[in-house]
């Protein structure tokens, strides 16, 4: 049983601890319902959504996003992790480029296994503690609770940032109810720094936080189904067919940041070869290629079309 504040703080540990052996990169424990910073960016994401800056992202709408207790009834505490991709093999491909997020292996598949693990773990050694996964695929405001559970914080550019290892990583949460012991929500840490706003060649970081998704490279290349890229993001594309790094390129929390080298992380073959032939690959190959990563959300057709979008800039 865990009874006292003594107790509480063995098991916090110990439980931030097991998401590290589990191979991720960072971990931090937030209270549900969380400081006055949590509906501060609650209100946040309101006035994003009511200016219409989710484009086509109807999903982004859910209400279950705006109140984590609606995942999980009795929800006290929340697990937040961060699963690093950066890889030493990325930096590569200056033809055709594909965001560093989805080179390896699928991160959605990846976290849920690892937060399986954990949950397990759980099992074991935390008493009379029900626990629930979420991944950005759920409708959860990712991250604020991964602010609010200390492990970094939301940068100019939306990401989250981590003063170890940089925004080069992808985010998963255990929804606990148990009450745990949590850390100390994390500051901004960006300051003056405004090289994400300034590079990006779209101007789609209208404000400080604020992204504009229908002038985003990586929102045209992966969730824009229309059958062409608009002409003011298609000559700024610059080689990319599959998302866009470039603000997290320039940051300087990203400049030296440790590697993560497993099977997991490690560049698929092919998209370290990604060339104008891929135009005459059949779907056959596209779904054998994309099988397995998180591209396949990017249809054929669609990887095509910001292939020769790329293409009409070089005429």
């Amino acid at each position: 049983m865990i009874n006292t504040i003594k107790d509480k703080k063995e098991i916090s540990k110990k439980l931030k601890e097991r998401a590290i052996l589990e191979g991720f990169t960072i971990a931090g424990i937030a209270s549900i319902p969380g400081s006055s910073r949590i509906r501060l960016r609650t209100n946040a994401l309101e006035r994003w959504l009511s200016s219409n800056h989710h484009a086509e992202m109807k999903w982004m709408e859910a209400e279950k996003r705006k109140n984590i207790s609606s995942h999980f009834k009795d929800a006290k505490s929340v697990l937040s992790v961060g699963f690093s991709y950066i890889h030493s093999e990325n930096n590569f491909n200056n033809y055709f480029k594909v965001a560093k997020f989805s080179q390896g292996e699928d991160y959605h598949k990846v976290i849920h296994k690892k937060l399986k693990n954990i949950g397990k773990w759980i099992n074991l050694n935390i008493t009379d503690c029900e626990w629930k996964i979420c991944v950005d695929t759920s409708p959860l405001l990712e991250k604020a609770w991964a602010e609010e559970s200390g492990i970094g914080w939301i940068g100019k550019n939306s990401n989250l940032i981590s003063k170890k290892n940089g925004s080069w990583f992808t985010l998963g949460f255990l929804i606990l109810t148990k009450d745990l012991i949590p850390d100390k929500p994390h500051q901004s840490l960006c300051g003056k720094c405004d090289l994400c706003i300034e590079h990006c060649p779209t101007k789609a970081i209208v404000e400080p936080f604020v992204i504009k998704s229908d002038l985003c490279i990586a929102y045209h290349t992966i969730e824009n189904r229309d059958k062409n890229i608009p002409k003011k993001i298609e000559k700024n594309l610059d080689g990319w067919v599959a998302g866009c790094d470039i603000c997290q390129d320039v940051c300087p929390w990203n400049k030296k940041v440790p590697y993560n080298n497993n099977f997991e992380t490690t560049p698929k073959e092919w998209i370290k070869n990604l060339d104008i032939d891929s135009l005459n690959w059949d779907d056959k190959t596209w779904k054998e290629n994309l099988q397995g990563t998180t591209l396949k959300r990017i249809k054929p057709w669609m990887w095509k079309r910001n292939i020769q979008a790329n293409l009409n800039n070089k005429k």
